[in-house]
């Protein structure tokens, strides 16, 4: 059995497309149909349910691909040690970052590309489910997620912050002149003029239920998928938005606008960074927590908040 064979049968599953697999591993289709053939021959159970098309894996095939993800991802960790060994960490760090949270995402991969220079960074938006299949199918070596999420199992846990929710609101708005000793009560916010997040999303499902222990409801005017999205809308001046506090890292605050704090509780869900337990564990995932411990995500994010609330507006 070659490695070929296996990366052969993961790019299949992954684009469910001979010809797109093919392509994806710079081979003709022809070769790529042959090699699984090959893989079939050798472990003597049929992999690929075929007719006229690709249809899937047979659930021999399964177990084939469940393996093939460990073995591929037990040579690339044996690649990476061996780097590490002659003193200087290289491949790439596989990182996936839920949407809510890629705003803060370069106080981890900066001082990690800093301490390993030959080291690169493939940074993934991916939803929660997505994470959790790509950190057990090997896919991902480390994600950026909320800790608390119930999909995820057989991971190591480390915090990085708590979020934070402000508002962000027009300086000529009726809520602008609160102050860090008197905040605004959620039911304000949620009779102004709102942009928010889409219900479909974490960071807003936990809003919606901070609006709720205030007895208020948001009915927002403008949703979005994305916090780009969001922020596009809040130059115009007519609106407000509830963030987290770590969005003001990449995007800070709009000209015109200003940060003033909601009453609630001080700490949101907990942000942090997840990795399967693998066992040896990933070296890429081991010297992106160690660059993260260093980094102090959390004190820099509360002193960055604590800036803009004494400051006011950009």
């Amino acid at each position: 059995m070659l490695l070929r064979q296996l990366e052969y049968l993961v790019a299949l599953a992954r684009e469910r497309h001979f010809a797109r697999a093919a392509a994806a591993c710079y081979v003709s289709q022809p070769s790529l149909s042959a090699a699984i053939r090959r893989l079939e021959h050798e472990l003597d159970v049929p992999i690929v349910r075929r007719a006229r098309r690709y249809e899937g894996l047979t659930s021999e095939g399964e177990v084939v691909l469940a393996w093939a993800h460990r073995i591929l991802a037990e040579r690339d960790a044996l690649h990476q040690e061996l780097s590490a060994l002659r003193g200087g960490l290289t491949g790439t760090l596989r990182l996936g970052v839920v949407p809510t949270a890629l705003p803060a995402a370069s106080l981890l991969t900066a001082p990690f590309c800093e301490r390993h220079p030959q080291a690169r960074v493939s940074l993934e938006s991916l939803s929660s489910a997505e994470i959790t299949h790509g950190l057990a199918e090997f896919e991902l070596d480390a994600a950026m997620t909320y800790l608390d999420d119930d999909e995820l199992r057989h991971v190591r846990r480390f915090p990085l912050y708590e979020e934070r929710y402000v508002l962000l609101t027009p300086v000529d708005g009726p809520l602008a002149t609160a102050t860090t000793a008197t905040t605004a009560r959620w039911a304000e916010a949620a009779a102004l003029p709102l942009c928010l997040l889409s219900p479909r999303m974490r960071n807003r499902r936990i809003i919606d239920e901070c609006f709720a222990a205030d007895g208020a409801t948001a009915a927002p005017v403008i949703e979005s998928d994305s916090v780009a999205g969001l922020y596009a809308h809040l130059p115009v001046g007519r609106w407000s938005s509830v963030i987290s506090h770590a969005w003001l890292h990449m995007f800070g605050v709009p000209d015109g606008m200003r940060v003033v704090p909601l009453e609630g509780p001080a700490h949101g869900p907990r942000v942090g960074i997840v990795v399967a337990r693998d066992d040896p564990p990933s070296v890429l995932a081991e010297a992106l927590v160690k660059s993260a411990r260093e980094a102090r995500v959390r004190d820099a994010l509360d002193t960055l908040l604590h800036t803009y609330l004494e400051g006011g507006s950009s």
